[in-house]
């Protein structure tokens, strides 16, 4: 089946949206950060976006994703609103964890974003045991895991794809391969041609394809999908992609990378790419570019004037979700 050529018109115009609006959201918070307000350090998505909206693009509710560190298109397209994101990065009451963490690795049980941790690669095996979950409770639900090429090195990963391939669970594993894990660059961590193929050891399929194209990855997204609603278990793609920032806005005074590299992938940006193919089927002109850029612009200020406004959480609230509530039939730490 050809998923893309069942995407009408509107679904492609939402498409370019939520890139747009994704690559505007990831630009301001950048651009805020050092000027007062903003606490967590951004680590921008900026040329990736559309691994994100493409495999999050038509999920169902009830489906799970599991963001990355710059799977921002993921809480978009899941619907977790701009002003709520934040409301987190300014560490607000308003954010999705009261003020108590940032957009780093959130979650939103309600929408299906599963809660991630700080440790790379950890949140693989906490991916599958959601598919596990699906599959033992018998509900027709996906779970689209997203990490990085440098998580693809760790024990999780070998662990949780030979896992999940074992018990032939409901997952996508998505890598985006942007080049680089932290600050280390690909030839420096891997020897081999491509991380797809590992896929096969676990017995499962595995493909490379192109991250900046969004309507690649949705096909290849859905194509995952179907087999694995269907029961026949997992499926590893690697997106190859680039990100134009440092590995966050921190960046270390001895980390540079060739401007000709960034310059080449830049031709290859996802946003223009999008627009082109959109305009060429006489959906999108030059007056409604500038509109949908508009109102991203519009949103995102929407959303900073909302977080600046919020208050902080009140001190009261340190221990709440922080520790179980006291249990009078507990003494000592044992059940009398």
């Amino acid at each position: 089946m050809d998923y893309v050529e069942q995407l009408t018109p509107e679904n492609l115009k939402e498409m370019y949206r939520l890139l747009v609006l994704t690559r505007e959201f990831e630009d301001r918070i950048c651009g805020l950060w050092g000027k007062g307000g903003v606490i967590e350090l951004p680590h921008g998505s900026q040329g990736q976006e559309a691994i994100a909206v493409g495999a999050c693009y038509g999920l169902r509710r009830t489906d799970q994703v599991m963001p990355s560190l710059r799977t921002r298109g993921a809480f978009i397209v899941k619907g977790v609103p701009t002003k709520v994101q934040m409301a987190g990065i300014y560490g607000k009451v308003t954010g999705a964890a009261r003020g108590k963490s940032t957009t780093h690795h959130m979650a939103d049980p309600q929408r299906g974003v599963l809660l991630g941790t700080g440790l790379i690669g950890s949140d693989i095996t906490v991916a599958v045991g959601a598919a596990l979950a699906f599959k033992l409770r018998r509900e027709d639900n996906v779970v689209v895991d997203f990490f990085g090429d440098g998580a693809a090195q760790r024990g999780d990963f070998h662990e949780g794809l030979n896992f999940a391939g074992i018990f032939k669970l409901p997952i996508v594993f998505v890598l985006e391969n942007n080049g680089f894990a932290e600050y280390t660059p690909l030839h420096k961590h891997f020897a081999g041609e491509e991380f797809a193929c590992r896929a096969q050891g676990y017995g499962f399929p595995g493909l490379r394809l192109d991250g900046n194209d969004v309507l690649t990855v949705y096909e290849a997204v859905q194509q995952a999908i179907s087999r694995a609603r269907a029961g026949e278990g997992p499926t590893l793609l690697e997106c190859v992609t680039y990100r134009y920032r440092s590995h966050c806005e921190n960046q270390r005074p001895e980390y540079r990378r060739d401007p000709d590299e960034i310059a080449f992938w830049q031709q290859r940006d996802p946003i223009p790419r999008l627009a082109a193919q959109l305009a060429k089927r006489g959906l999108l002109d030059d007056e409604d570019r500038l509109s949908v850029h508009a109102q991203a612009r519009a949103e995102v200020d929407a959303a900073i004037n909302f977080a600046e406004a919020s208050p902080f959480p009140p001190a009261e609230e340190v221990g709440e979700w922080a520790y179980s509530p006291e249990d009078p039939a507990l003494v000592g730490g044992r059940r009398s």
